[in-house]
C-alpha cells in the first residue's frame, strides 16, 4: 500500500501561482508513475499531469505551459507548480500513485484531495 498526503491548496487570484505537494510513503518501490488529477463541481475527475519513475512527464492540454510536475526522490514528494492560474483551474486536486506489481498487477492510490480556488 501507499499513503499520500497532499498540501498546498488555497485561494488565489487569477494570474497567481500555487505549488501543491504530495508526500508518499509505503510500498514506494512499486510506484511507476505519480500524477495529479482534479475534479471540479459537476465534472468528472481529469488528469492534470503525470511523471514516471524515469522522469518523463505528460500534461493535459489545458495546463501545458502553465503547470509543471516534478519529484524529489530524496524527500519522496511530488510537486505541482501552477502558474498563471485561471478561474477554470478551480477544483479539488488529487495526488495519484500508480503501482505496477510483478509486471502485471496495477493499483492506484489516491490522496485526500486539496482545494484550489482561483478568483477572477
Amino acid at each position: 500500500q501507499v499513503q499520500l498526503v497532499e498540501s498546498g491548496g488555497g485561494l488565489v487570484q487569477a494570474g497567481g501561482s500555487l505549488r501543491l505537494s504530495c508526500a508518499y510513503s509505503g510500498s514506494i518501490f512499486s510506484i511507476n508513475a505519480m500524477g495529479w488529477y482534479r475534479q471540479a463541481p459537476g465534472k468528472q475527475r481529469e488528469l492534470v499531469a503525470v511523471i514516471t519513475t524515469g522522469g518523463s512527464t505528460n500534461y493535459a492540454d489545458s495546463v501545458k505551459g502553465r503547470f509543471t510536475i516534478s519529484k524529489d526522490n530524496a524527500k519522496n514528494t511530488v510537486y505541482l507548480q501552477m502558474n498563471s492560474l485561471k478561474p477554470e483551474d478551480t477544483a479539488v486536486y488529487y495526488c495519484n500513485a500508480h503501482l505496477l506489481v510483478l509486471g502485471r498487477y496495477e493499483y492506484d492510490y489516491w490522496g485526500q484531495g486539496t482545494q484550489v480556488t482561483v478568483s477572477s
